[in-house]
């Protein structure tokens, strides 16, 4: 399993809850909520902190700490992913919780939103260590998991292996196999075509919208990518596949530059060859990742980290359109000097929402038992979030404000009339 290193804590990064707050305050002002519903959306529905005693593999016991947050499931059940990093905060989880509420209003897909994770380093525990914890970490939420009720995935630090036992572990209880407990599970134990490439797939999907929408060619398109991660390295590929030149891709080792066009099949290659990085790429010219977000393009993709755009460089920033394939990607005060430039971003809750619009289609086959062929999946996939895109579009233009803002409203604004069409039990 491939680790993820934590992002070093920048001076002005900001509170990922209170990130998500400021947005949900401007579009609870706009849609005239009333005081009550309100507190209900911005309130997570229930915060579980969990302790996951495990034997070592040297015999000794050590206990770590998990959390999953159920932020609502007043549209369906909840997903979200889980994720293993040592520096995992219960703030981290809530803020992340909630923007999978609102992503999976925004592409009208029939889910709430939640969040887990176990504070633990994954990179100094065995494959066995590992599934100790995912295995206890899913036996202490049994009264909570099921495909109706909260239905994990895969996020930072966790595979489609990991996936896989909480799957098992969930069945061994129920006893019977039950695959919809959880999504981007391998192929082989019901996960879904087209799941892997999807949120990289989906990157291109809203940002060929919006070329459309400036009446931009691919020819004539330049394409930074920050990340060549899973979501960024795909979202690359594809830029190259519809025509557009890519002059730039980044890693962890730095960013790779070249105004001619990057070849990414062989970036890709180079990759697989050197440890799953950049390192030692001959084809572009060595830059920071700084320099790479404020290179000349059209297209800017940050695929990688938060708070990438912040108010101290976005003044900087000389793309025209923003794709956000990471999640939080640009702070809360960096959102006003963007849109004095000019320049159109694509949230991330729109933006990176292929995942889980495939994570959805990969819970109905698994409830029907019949599977889509990948063609099927690229087609739904692509209808969903061209219909999501539009709808945000039009949202934004209705009130004349950004598409982050005009996707929040959108999306608060489906929960909300679905809350008032439910009422308040009690």
């Amino acid at each position: 399993m491939s680790y993820v290193e934590p992002a070093p804590i920048k001076p002005d990064a900001e509170d990922p809850f209170e990130s998500m707050m400021s947005r949900f305050d401007i579009a609870a002002e706009i849609l005239k909520l009333e005081p009550g519903v309100y507190d209900y959306l911005k309130t997570p529905q229930m915060q579980i902190i969990t302790s996951i005693p495990i034997q070592m593999d040297d015999g000794t016991i050590e206990v770590f700490e998990g959390y999953r947050v159920i932020h609502s499931s007043v549209r369906g059940p909840s997903k979200g992913g889980i994720r293993y990093s040592p520096n995992l905060t219960l703030s981290e989880v809530k803020a992340l919780a909630a923007w999978m509420t609102w992503k999976c209003a925004v592409v009208n897909i029939p889910f709430g939103g939640a969040k887990g994770g176990v504070k633990c380093d994954p990179r100094s525990l065995t494959k066995v260590e590992l599934e100790k914890i995912t295995r206890r970490y899913t036996a202490n939420l049994l009264d909570i998991l099921g495909p109706e009720r909260d239905i994990p995935a895969p996020d930072v630090n966790t595979n489609e292996q990991i996936m896989g036992w909480i799957m098992d572990t969930y069945s061994m209880h129920v006893r019977h196999t039950e695959t919809a407990v959880v999504t981007g599970k391998p192929r082989f134990l019901g996960g879904s075509m087209g799941r892997v490439e999807a949120t990289g797939r989906g990157v291109r999907i809203v940002a060929e919208a919006a070329m459309e929408k400036f009446e931009m060619k691919p020819e004539d398109t330049r394409v930074v990518v920050q990340g060549f991660g899973n979501v960024g390295s795909i979202a690359a590929k594809e830029f190259a596949e519809m025509g557009c030149k890519v002059i730039a891709i980044s890693d962890v080792t730095g960013g790779y530059y070249n105004p001619n066009g990057i070849d990414i099949q062989k970036a890709l290659q180079h990759k697989e060859q050197h440890d799953g990085l950049l390192s030692g790429f001959k084809e572009a010219e060595l830059i920071t990742n700084e320099e790479l977000l404020e290179l000349p393009c059209e297209i800017l993709a940050p695929c990688a980290l938060e708070d990438q755009i912040t108010s101290r460089n976005a003044d900087r920033i000389k793309a025209r359109i923003i794709v956000e394939g990471a999640n939080g990607p640009t702070t809360a005060k960096a959102d006003p000097i963007l849109n004095d430039k000019g320049i159109l971003v694509i949230p991330d809750i729109l933006a990176n929402a292929g995942g889980v619009t495939v994570s959805y289609f990969e819970w109905v086959q698994d409830r029907m038992g019949f599977f889509w062929p990948v063609d099927v999946v690229h087609e739904r996939l692509t209808r969903i979030l061209r219909e999501a895109f539009e709808a945000v579009d039009h949202t934004a233009q209705k009130h004349q404000v950004s598409m982050r803002i005009g996707a929040y409203v959108l999306a608060i604004d489906r929960v909300a009339k679905t809350l008032k069409l439910r009422g308040i039990y009690g």
